[in-house]
């Protein structure tokens, strides 16, 4: 079954062209990376998916049209977490997680024992049940982005979209964030769309590699295939050896001149 379908998606800014012709589909239960240089378009193709931005073309979820759900609809079956989100000044942790389980309680309903229970459960796998009662303004880059993930696995969407999950983590925390996404995906059939910059991690934790340029797909499929020295060489101008590894192609930046 497919979970995300895109077909001939395009999105403008003020007359500016940012998605062009975009067609990807993701099946139930898979993981797509969407990769690309500053600027392709990889954050405003993920807030389309999730009904974030208008767009032109056709987006469905489990077969839905994207533009025909609600907003509590569609948070039911789509969780995004963004590269900047917005978090109220002064509130908790536990109280930001909280606001997950918005799509499913009631209007002035309040939220029950289940409900504290997914995100008690929610802070533990990502190893964050101590900050529970700190207030987020507080955290440090890497303790907020693991509550930001925390909220969308606390929304229980089967959808899960992730705009740079592992942004100001350090090496440990972007490798135990991954490895949570993979296990929970696995463990509750969740499909994962992401955008990610490191293309070494891309290529190790998605099924499949979808190369964005200019708001187009240039290239599609395994890493291996994707990742090569040439293409990314052409698309993002940088000199590199692609090293052949079990876990994946890594990506590893050549001292030298400018290849473009």
């Amino acid at each position: 079954m497919t979970a995300i379908s895109c077909r001939d998606v395009a999105v403008a800014f003020d007359g500016f062209e940012v998605l062009r012709g975009v067609d990807l589909d993701v099946a139930s239960g898979g993981w797509v990376t969407v990769v690309g240089p500053n600027g392709a378009g990889k954050s405003t193709l993920l807030r389309a998916a999730a009904g974030v931005v208008a767009a032109a073309g056709s987006i469905s979820l489990g077969g839905r049209p994207v533009d025909g759900l609600t907003r509590r609809e569609l948070a039911r079956l789509v969780a995004l977490v963004s590269q900047e989100p917005v978090v109220p000044t002064g509130m908790r942790v536990v109280d930001y997680v909280l606001l997950g389980r918005t799509a499913h309680l009631g209007f002035f309903e309040p939220e029950g024992k289940r409900d504290l229970t997914v995100v008690a459960s929610a802070l533990d796998a990502l190893d964050a049940r101590h900050l529970a009662d700190r207030v987020v303004d507080t955290l440090s880059g890497g303790e907020r982005q693991r509550i930001v993930v925390a909220r969308a696995l606390a929304q229980e969407s089967p959808v899960l979209l992730l705009d740079e999950p592992t942004t100001a983590l350090d090496m440990g925390h972007q490798q135990e964030t991954l490895e949570l996404v993979d296990r929970l995906r696995s463990e509750r059939n969740l499909t994962v769309l992401a955008t990610m910059h490191d293309l070494t991690l891309a290529g190790q934790y998605a099924d499949r590699l979808v190369m964005l340029v200019a708001g187009q797909v240039v290239a599609d499929g395994p890493a291996a295939e994707v990742l090569t020295a040439e293409a990314v060489a052409h698309h993002y101008g940088a000199r590199v050896r692609v090293i052949d590894d079990a876990t994946g192609p890594i990506v590893v930046p050549v001292p030298g001149a400018n290849p473009g």
